[in-house]
């Protein structure tokens, strides 16, 4: 059996959020799902069409198995997440507001906090293209740092890129705390997703060109600008700059996991920097409009009909409606007013 060409590390916990758009303190039924950051890119990559593991830890319990079996029906090989009988599955809430969604997480001594670098021993990994980790693993527990910085110093994986998204997560770690370890963890990976806000919060960056100065480490380093677009830095040579794609925005909890999936499926697919950056926002579009943390991508015959637009006609691109046909084809022209881009990260 052909083993996965990409493995994605860290937690994942189940979500609770109110059934009816309305603040957590006033809602009368919650909807259950499931949410983490590294099972959102490895869930997209499988519906991309890449071999995507999973590895973390659940609980022995119901919302443990509850996660697994989400995770699979995705596509993604769960078989590298060991069941913990001794620690819970985490839980976090979400609260939505006028100011946007807040969490509250129930994580404290989860099962997935009690991961450490012998997670990356099993010999299934031997043959993997990517290794995708986050800044949320670290911030978990010292044996969660430990694995993290042992992936990115010992190279365990040594046929393995490894991409790294910063993905701070201020209730985890103030930036204080956060912004010498993320910077430090970010500067040894081979790529590097980060948000240009939360550059400009750990560590006073506020163009792209900066935050590459500041991590000169990596091969590549990808800078989001939410709405606006990313730009992709190569360790040489001139950026790259991809707009943005309107989008309707329902839920942005996820739109980063989903970028991050799209652009690291342009990597192992061998595209160039710009299209690994269009494949990103096109995933994300989706992800955008869906109520939970992970949404199915577009059509993979009109995503690869917009892969290959030339530049002003991309500028113009209006994606198709989430689950329906296009609004314009990937051939056509004309402008609508641009309804928002891909958010942050999961929020979890």
């Amino acid at each position: 059996m052909t083993g996965p060409e990409v493995a994605c590390v860290g937690e994942t916990m189940v979500v609770l959020a109110p059934a009816a758009p309305t603040p957590l303190e006033d809602a009368d039924r919650l909807a259950v799902g499931v949410g983490g950051a590294e099972s959102n890119v490895a869930m997209a990559l499988a519906r991309l069409g890449h071999r995507a593991a999973w590895v973390s830890r659940v609980g022995d319990d119901p919302f443990g198995r509850r996660v697994l079996r989400e995770v699979a029906a995705a596509g993604v090989d769960t078989g590298l997440v060991a069941v913990d009988p001794a620690a819970p599955t985490g839980v976090y809430l979400k609260d939505p507001g006028p100011d946007g969604t807040r969490v509250h997480y129930h994580r404290a001594g989860s099962a997935a906090s009690r991961l450490t670098a012998r997670a990356l021993d099993d010999p299934r990994l031997a043959g993997v293209r990517l290794l995708h980790l986050t800044g949320i693993t670290p911030a978990l527990s010292r044996s969660c740092r430990d694995l993290v910085a042992h992936a990115l110093t010992a190279r365990p994986l040594p046929v393995a890129r490894i991409s790294f998204d910063v993905n701070h997560r201020p209730r985890l770690w103030p930036a204080r705390r956060a912004a010498p370890v993320l910077r430090d963890l970010a500067d040894r990976a081979d790529v590097v997703l980060v948000g240009l806000d939360e550059a400009a919060t750990l560590w006073g960056v506020t163009a792209p060109a900066d935050v590459r100065a500041l991590l000169p480490g990596p091969d590549l380093v990808v800078v989001k600008d939410g709405g606006v677009g990313a730009t992709a830095l190569p360790r040489t040579g001139a950026g790259v700059f991809v707009p943005a794609l309107p989008a309707p925005v329902r839920e942005p909890v996820g739109a980063g996991d989903a970028f991050a999936a799209g652009f690291l499926a342009g990597l192992l697919r061998g595209l160039d920097p710009a299209a690994c950056l269009r494949l990103g926002h096109l995933t994300a579009v989706p992800a955008l409009a869906a109520a939970g943390d992970t949404a199915p991508p577009p059509d993979p015959d009109w995503t690869a009909r917009a892969l290959a637009l030339p530049d002003p006609r991309w500028a113009t691109l209006v994606p198709p409606e989430p689950a329906g046909p296009p609004q314009r084809a990937p051939d056509g022209a004309g402008r609508v007013q641009n309804a928002g881009g891909h958010g942050g990260g999961s929020g979890r």
